[in-house]
């Protein structure tokens, strides 16, 4: 056996699980990507996959996996970032244990991750909010029960993890409600309630059933919300919704769509942006600043604070449609 299997092995066991106490999710992110540049390695060099050895991968092998990731497999710029980090990361572990192979170590390290287009977030107004919210049929059990977590995601903005994850236990409804949960990087977060959703989770609290640890949310066997089970609840519920409100037809809404609603929301309240950052549990205020750049109604009252004072404020309007039309010819 080559050295680069024990030392995967050990990258698992020792570094990420013992040393850093990974989390479940980082844990399976790097195996999944390993694992495929194990097989894809195996099959580039035309040998077993417990014969590579560390000098093997190089950075023309490495280069070339995420080449194949990205054009033959269709993976986003974002998602080979996400490998090349799992990758580095054992490299840089590789590297005080083998010196030997420090140049080819190196070499793989200074592969830089690629730039991508940041596009701006997608956000509710507030009629396509009440419009989501009122789409579910509240006289069923489902729909009630969507209702809820709906109204809790818009007005808290958890991620779809943390809102799975949520027990009975962690709801409190005395003075002062909140929720409390554990979020992204273990992080305990709380977060305060509107009187309007206390109500609604007063309700669904009398009527779900089960010991007050288990979930918040389950499917109707009690079973646990899946990630793509919220997923294919907002598509149904937008699909509804949009009868009412037809802008909802001009953008791709996923459940994330909702934890991007409740920080603009809070933005046009005039929360500062690190309350924000908080409020999100976002680990720092520079991830936060995308709503900034989202939210044009913010752009045009800084505008309007740098317009003459003999100029009428506010963005050019044609005065007639006709005109309009003919101007842009």
């Amino acid at each position: 056996m080559s050295a680069l299997a024990p030392t995967l092995q050990t990258f698992f066991t020792d570094r990420l699980i013992r040393q850093r106490q990974a989390s479940p999710h980082t844990v399976a992110a790097y195996r999944d990507t390993l694992r495929l540049l194990v097989r894809f390695s195996a099959e580039r060099l035309s040998t077993e996959a417990c014969r590579l050895d560390i000098g093997d991968l190089d950075a023309s092998l490495i280069s070339a996996f995420l080449d194949h990731r990205e054009h033959d497999r269709g993976n986003s710029i974002r998602t080979r970032n996400a490998r090349l980090v799992a990758i580095r990361s054992l490299f840089r572990y590789a590297a005080l244990r083998h010196p030997e192979h420090a140049a080819v170590l190196a070499r793989v390290l200074a592969i830089p991750p690629k730039r991508f287009e940041r596009r701006l977030v997608t956000f509710l107004t507030e009629p396509e909010v009440e419009a989501l919210l009122a789409a579910p049929d509240r006289t069923t059990w489902t729909g009630r029960r969507d209702h809820t977590l709906l109204a809790l995601t818009v007005q808290t903005g958890l991620r779809a993890s943390e809102l799975i994850g949520l027990r009975a236990t962690d709801v409190h409804l005395g003075v002062g409600p909140h929720i409390s949960c554990l979020g992204k990087g273990r992080k305990q977060r709380i977060t305060p309630l509107t009187t309007s959703v206390v109500a609604v989770l007063r309700v669904w609290l009398s009527e779900r059933v089960g010991p007050a640890d288990d979930r918040l949310f389950t499917t109707r066997t009690g079973r646990i919300l899946s990630r793509d089970a919220l997923e294919r609840r907002v598509a149904i519920y937008v699909a509804r919704a949009v009868h009412g409100c037809p802008s909802l037809c001009e953008k791709k809404i996923t459940f994330h769509v909702l934890r991007h609603t409740a920080a603009m929301r809070l933005l046009h309240a005039g929360v500062d942006i690190a309350v924000i950052a908080l409020w999100l549990g976002h680990e720092q205020v520079e991830t936060t600043q995308i709503y900034l750049h989202a939210d044009l109604a913010l752009k045009e009252k800084a505008l309007a604070r740098t317009t003459p004072v003999s100029t009428t404020p506010g963005r050019y309007r044609p005065p007639d449609a006709l005109l309009a039309f003919l101007e842009a010819l």
